[in-house]
């Protein structure tokens, strides 16, 4: 399969508000390996085997207020949104919570990470032809 790589689809007011916090898209991606999908966003990042891909929705329409800048904790099921636009993104679920904004995971792990790249449709079929159990 190799690796596939998706850039996030960066919006103007989106992008002036991650700057500060150095997320630009010479710093952010998706990659889908054939064993794991790594994200970066600026400092934060993201690793985990394919494998733990449980489940991808498209989603979108999000408050600016709620998603620009870093990631942000969602309060209603912790998990983590990667925003660079409010239009459309890709939430992926996970069978085994990740670690993103408590890097030691200890207090806090993450159900679910919402994704804005551009191509929201094509990270999901990446991501469910390679989320194949081992074994399975």
């Amino acid at each position: 399969m190799g690796e596939q790589r998706f850039p996030f689809r960066f919006v103007r007011s989106y992008r002036l508000a991650a700057l500060p916090f150095g997320v630009t898209p010479a710093t952010s991606g998706v990659t889908v390996a054939e064993d794991e999908l790594r994200v970066r966003f600026g400092l934060w990042s993201l690793r985990t085997p394919v494998h733990n891909v449980a489940g991808v929705e498209q989603t979108g329409a999000f408050s600016f207020v709620r998603t620009a800048g870093p990631p942000h904790l969602s309060f209603t099921d912790l998990g983590v949104t990667f925003a660079t636009n409010g239009d459309q993104a890709l939430c992926v679920r996970f069978t085994e919570p990740v670690r993103v904004l408590d890097p030691t995971g200890r207090v806090l792990r993450h159900p679910a990470a919402t994704l804005t790249v551009a191509d929201p449709a094509a990270l999901a079929s990446a991501l469910q032809g390679g989320a194949k159990r081992p074994g399975g």
